[in-house]
């Protein structure tokens, strides 16, 4: 990905404030980018949960796994389009 040629267009969901962050320490968030793809902000756990993958599951060496809290995708569902 270019990152000079992609912004973010939008946050879908609650900002964190509003899902309880008050101290920015538990920050999980969802954003629509220009080119139709989303970028996840979350804690990273590739190490623990890449070995529980199902078989048919797969990650590239430069991919990560993340974790979101079920509220940031529960409050991020009405803004992330059907199509």
């Amino acid at each position: 990905m270019d990152a000079s040629s992609v912004h973010i267009v939008r946050r879908l969901g609650d900002p964190p404030r509003l899902r309880g962050s008050a101290s920015g320490a538990n920050c999980p968030d969802i954003f629509e980018l220009s080119d139709g793809n989303f970028a996840v902000i979350g804690t990273e756990a590739t190490a623990d949960l890449d070995p529980l993958l199902p078989a048919d599951a797969a990650r590239a060496d430069y991919e990560r796994i993340v974790v979101i809290t079920r509220d940031t995708l529960v409050r991020a569902k009405k803004d992330i389009p059907d199509t």
